[in-house]
């Protein structure tokens, strides 16, 4: 979704540069998230999970930033927005529990 985003925008000298970065975020969360598959341990696992909620927030920024500039509409990036917020949300939760049995042990 995020490259047919950025394949979208306007052809300006600001939008190349904002699109630039979103591919760059959004297209992260997914490699570091394979990244974050393949972790050894629990505190890789952690460090690796850590980027890829970076990533995510990063990219919902470059969304913002968009809705802002008013290139596209809210409603327009309605499901780009929530799918980023839950995935989001599913990193954070995933990160707390790790977190706790790390803790744990």
């Amino acid at each position: 979704m995020v490259i047919d985003l950025v394949e979208k925008l306007p052809n300006l000298i600001s939008t190349k540069v904002v699109a630039n970065q979103l591919v760059r975020s959004g297209t992260s969360v997914g490699a570091n998230y394979r990244a974050v598959c393949r972790a050894r341990s629990d505190r890789e696992f952690v460090s690796k999970m850590n980027i890829v909620l970076e990533e995510a927030d990063e990219t919902l920024f470059w969304i913002e930033i968009i809705i802002e500039k008013q290139w596209f509409s809210k409603s327009e990036l309605d499901s780009i927005w929530k799918e980023g917020n839950e995935l989001t949300a599913i990193f954070v939760s995933t990160l707390k529990t790790v977190n706790n049995r790390i803790n744990q042990k």
